[in-house]
Formats: C-alpha cells, structure tokens, sequence
C-alpha cells in the first residue's frame, strides 16, 4: 500500500501541478489561456483512449511490471515539459503525459480488488485517495517552492525546475516499484500459508458472486448497463475535482491578494489536509452497502454546495469564507471517491474488470477534459462577474451524481447481500 500511494502521489503531483506554472508560463513563453485550458483537458484524452488496452496489458503481464512501467515513463514526460517552449509544444506534452499515465488509477483499482475483500474495500481504497490529499498538501508548498526559489539558486527558471525535479520523482517511484510491489497474495513473502489460503478462499467466494451478478468477458462489460451508470457518475465526479484543482492556487491567489508562491501554496494545502482525515475516516467506517449509499449521496451534495459557496465568497471578497467552502468541497469529494469505486468492484472480475474499470475511469476522467475548457468558457462569455458563473457550472454535475448514487437503493445485487452477511476481516 505504501508503494501504490507513492505512485499515485507523484501521478497527481504531475498532471495538476500546471496550475502553479500558468502564469509564469503565460510570461516567458507566451502559453495562452487557451492553449493552458485546452493542454489542461487533452492530458484526459490521450489518457482514456489508452486506458482500457492499458488494463489488459497490466492483466497480461502483471502489476509489478506495468504499474513501473507507467511510472517511468510517464516521468520522462513530465520532465519535459521544462524545455515548453510554445503552445503546440506544451499541448502534445500534455496529451502524452495522458497517454504514459493511463492505466495507473483503474490498475491500482483492479490490483487491489484482487487482494482484499469487499468488506474493507473501501477503506483500502481510501489508504490509496490518500496520496491526492497528500500530493496537494505536500506537493502545493513544494511546487510553489519549487516556483520561488528556483530562478535564485539554478540558471532556469522556477517552473522549469518544478517540472524536472517532480517529473524525476516520478522515475524513482517507478524504479522502486519494481522491487516492491508483489503482484498476488499467493507470492506474498509477508503472508504464511494458512493466511494466504484464507484470502484466496474470500476472494474466490467474492469472485463467484461477481461471476454471477456482472458481466463476462470484454465486451460485455464495456456494453453493461450498470458500467455506464457508474460512469456518468464518475464523469460527475471529475468535473467537481479537476474544475478546482487545476485553478485552486489562482482561486486561493485571489481570495488572500497574493501572487501564486510560496504563501499560495501553503494555503493551498490545508483543504488537502482536512480532506486527508476525511478520505481515511469515512473511507474506514464505509463497511456496509447502507453507509456507502448514504453517505456518498452527501459527500456529492456537500461538493455541489460548498464549489457554489467559493464562487460566492469570491464575488463578494470574504477569504476566510472562500478557503472554508473550497475546504468541504475538497473533503467532500476525496471522501466519495472510493465509495464509488466500490461499486463497480463488487459486480467486476477477471478480464470483465480490467474492461469494465478501464472505461469507466477512461470515460469519466474526460471530466478533467470538459471542466477547464467549460469554465474557461462560460468566464469569457461572461467576463464581468469575476469568473463566478464558471465555477458555479462546476458544482452542477455533483447534484446529478447525488441523485444516480441514491438511485442505486434500488438495484439488487448479491454482492450487497454478502457485504451485509461478511464477518470482520483483520
């Protein structure tokens, strides 16, 4: 677990830190507006048309390999993008940026679907959302020191040290990987045989109940139903995610008067520390189908309300009130993150799941796609309220994943049966 949070740590790291470079990469190589939202949303494309033949791939030759595999290269790319020099330039890096990163999030999803049951599932997957929280709160002063401090003590300047040196990291992570990750439970040195013939005999249960419920093969799975569903949900989701993080640092510039820096970047953390507790908390006591319907039906409530009430404060110039609501919505929606992710893993296996989480992830990512270039929009049809109406579309989508969540009472499936019958597991 540690290892896939690393992973995941510097990937987030890496696909949001462009929100501390836009101005200074407006400045030196005249990147425009556009150019920034259109390179901010395509990294989305390249990542879902890879995503799926990504996920087979991992299935093929196991997590181990391919989860490093990704790591590095995705590394080099990030790296790259401190030698930007133009708008063609910086739009292409983002877009393979996309293409080397797909398949780490639903790969890590299917990976750890196949080692724990449905009854701490999300409490796992909570562990794993911890290295969003963590990237942003860690990685937030690090990008902005990065920014401040790297045009006095090297020849480059400051965001181009911040691409190269977290871009590295990424390359480390990956090497690491290959040495740390373990790719089942049955070639777990850490685990003796009593323990891993009782996970297999769990898993195997869980399997079959999956087997009988959801979808077989590929193409099933990408032409179910219930993957579509979850997919719009997720889609929802996204937008509310990348439509904050990708502009938080020039929203927290704005509400407190100061250029993005250092101080930017330690303000910009704190949502992420009160989202860190919030994610581990709820993601712990999300153990039954009741809980995870209920509370994640909130969570999307509160991220929909609270994007609304930044975008008040900041028309009406109150700071403290503005960090607060970006505050909710950040925990709100890394607290709902692996409840969703629940379910799609309690009626995915096999190839099925590899498939079925891939577009789901793939398709619902394209809400990082659509959120800048939507807000980037409505604000310059609208270029008299101080952006507001392009972050009030942002928190629309979260009320329409509240309403499908809460829909999903009335779905019946075996696998909430079993989530409801399962004893403890330690």
């Amino acid at each position: 677990m540690p290892m896939l949070v690393i992973l995941y740590f510097v990937a987030f790291l890496d696909r949001t830190n462009i929100g501390f470079a836009e101005e200074a990469l407006s400045m030196d190589r005249g990147i425009s507006q556009g150019a920034f939202a259109l390179g901010a949303g395509i990294f989305f494309i390249g990542y879902a048309i890879f995503e799926i033949p990504s996920n087979l791939l991992l299935k093929k030759f196991g997590a181990r390999f391919w989860l490093a595999r990704i790591a590095i290269t995705w590394g080099i790319v990030a790296a790259a993008f401190a030698f930007t020099t133009n708008d063609t330039m910086f739009i292409i890096l983002r877009f393979l940026l996309g293409v080397t990163e797909a398949g780490l999030f639903p790969g890590v999803i299917m990976f750890l679907a196949e080692w724990f049951p449905n009854k701490v599932r999300v409490q796992m997957f909570a562990i794993f959302y911890l290295a969003q929280p963590f990237s942003q709160m860690l990685g937030a002063p690090l990008s902005g020191g990065l920014i401040s401090f790297g045009d006095t003590l090297t020849p480059w300047h400051g965001w181009q040290v911040m691409f190269f040196v977290e871009g590295m990291l990424a390359v480390i992570a990956g090497i690491a990987a290959l040495f740390l990750l373990v790719n089942s439970p049955q070639k777990a040195k850490f685990l003796n045989q009593e323990e891993k013939d009782a996970l297999t005999e769990v898993m195997a249960r869980e399997d079959a109940v999956r087997t009988e419920d959801g979808p077989t093969g590929i193409w099933r799975a990408m032409s179910s139903w219930k993957v579509w569903y979850f997919t719009i949900i997720y889609f929802c989701l996204q937008i509310a995610v990348y439509g904050t993080t990708f502009y938080l640092p020039q929203q927290v510039a704005g509400l407190i008067g100061q250029d993005v820096g250092w101080q930017v970047g330690l303000v910009s953390a704190i949502p992420w520390l009160v989202g860190l507790f919030a994610c581990y908390f709820f993601g712990k006591h999300a153990s039954t189908i009741i809980r995870r319907r209920n509370w994640g039906t909130l969570f999307y409530i509160l991220t929909g309300l609270a994007i609304l009430g930044s975008a008040w404060a900041g028309a009406n110039n109150l700071p403290f009130v503005g960090i607060v609501f970006i505050t909710i919505a950040v925990a709100s929606f890394l607290s709902v993150g692996p409840i969703t992710w629940s379910y799609p893993t309690a009626f995915l296996t096999g190839t099925a799941a590899a498939a079925g989480i891939g577009l789901i992830n793939s398709l619902g990512n394209l809400g990082g796609f659509v959120a800048p270039i939507m807000r980037t929009s409505i604000n310059e049809t609208n270029p008299t309220d101080s952006g507001v109406w392009g972050i009030v579309s942002l928190g629309v989508f979260a009320f329409l994943a509240a309403a499908m969540l809460y829909c999903t009472r009335f779905f019946k499936a075996r696998a909430d049966a079993l989530l409801e019958e399962a004893p403890p597991v330690h």
